[in-house]
């Protein structure tokens, strides 16, 4: 039995040296290590030897079957090489050939926007907060000056989780969050993010848009201060040759208030406006919540679509094709310079 695993194991190492392609390796391998192999099947003679030579004799079966597997795999490792120099001495680079023509993304219309408010007030001096949107009843309402019975939350129709928790209704909250954080120091922010009503969606309305929300507190702010930020931005967003027109109007955390709207010539030539944002001065509840002396610190705010900008800006018709993921209108903002 010696002997012929001897022979068994010279013939495999030989047939192995002369191997030239590994299609061939692989079928030598098979003849001698596969379940049917000529070693695999020597194991089955065990069943003829003696109880006392079995050990050694399977042993010894196992050590050619080791030997012939080394062999086969330093042979497959000689033939890739061979196969790898070959491939590189017969392939050549033309350099001056065009290269691959590789297709990127662009940044999304709507983050486009808000990029773009954002450097602004970054260089103003603002920062940028965020906050969750899912939202406590607390920082979306009652501290925005809505207690639970107020009738200005019909103003807004809320997605309610439970009954302290909701889809935030606007971007206010991350404001009453931030105030609570500076206890009491001065603080310019702005909250970009999305937000949730329950509207029936159609070409100018969503249940789910995005908002872009400014917040100043200090000593001495003025209404002046309020013209000021909303003007500089109306210019930045539209054009310089743009102005703006306040209106009075009414929001539960701010007082006064107003509505922005923003000009632009009509088809006959002449000035005409469009609403496109709200503000005002922060209401002394609001500060007081938010843990300011409203003897000692005043504020404005104001309060911008994401959507009504780029539709303003785009000459978009309808508010659903941000929302579409459509290439062919997404592709159309490729390049677009912010300003």
């Amino acid at each position: 039995m010696n002997e012929v695993l001897n022979t068994l194991q010279q013939e495999a190492l030989e047939k192995i040296k002369d191997i030239k392609t590994l299609t061939e390796l692989e079928e030598i391998r098979v003849e001698y290590l596969s379940k049917k192999g000529h070693v695999s099947l020597m194991m089955g003679k065990l069943r003829d030897l003696p109880n006392d030579q079995r050990p050694a004799f399977g042993q010894m079966v196992n050590q050619v079957k080791q030997n012939v597997e080394q062999a086969i795999f330093a042979k497959k490792q000689s033939l890739e090489e061979i196969a790898l120099l070959e491939t590189l001495q017969n392939e050549h680079i033309d350099p001056s050939l065009d290269g691959y023509k590789f297709y990127q993304g662009t940044t999304h219309p709507l983050n486009q926007v808000i990029e773009d408010v954002e450097d602004l007030f970054v260089g103003m001096g603002y920062t940028v907060e965020d906050g969750p949107e899912l939202e406590n009843d607390l920082y979306n309402f009652e501290m925005m000056n809505l207690d639970k019975d107020h009738p200005a939350r019909d103003m807004q129709d809320t997605f309610f989780i439970d009954d302290e928790m909701l889809l935030r209704t606007h971007t206010s909250p991350v404001q009453a969050r931030t105030m609570l954080k500076m206890k009491g120091q001065p603080l310019s922010i702005i909250c970009p993010g999305k937000v949730y009503r329950r509207d029936d969606d159609d070409p100018t309305h969503s249940h789910q848009f995005m908002q872009i929300e400014g917040l100043v507190i200090d000593k001495n702010i003025t209404f002046a201060h309020l013209k000021d930020a909303l003007l500089t931005m109306i210019k930045h967003l539209f054009g310089s040759d743009r102005d703006i027109r306040l209106r009075p109007s009414y929001f539960p955390f701010t007082e006064p208030s107003v509505e922005v709207d923003v000009s632009y010539t009509k088809k006959d030539g002449t000035k005409g406006y469009i609403e496109v944002l709200g503000a005002g001065l922060v209401h002394p509840n609001v500060l007081k919540m938010g843990g300011y002396d409203p003897k000692v610190y005043k504020g404005y705010a104001f309060g911008i679509g994401v959507e009504r900008i780029a539709i303003l800006k785009y000459n978009i018709d309808d508010i659903r094709h941000f929302y579409m993921n459509d290439l062919r209108f997404l592709n159309q903002f490729k390049g677009v310079d912010k300003k």
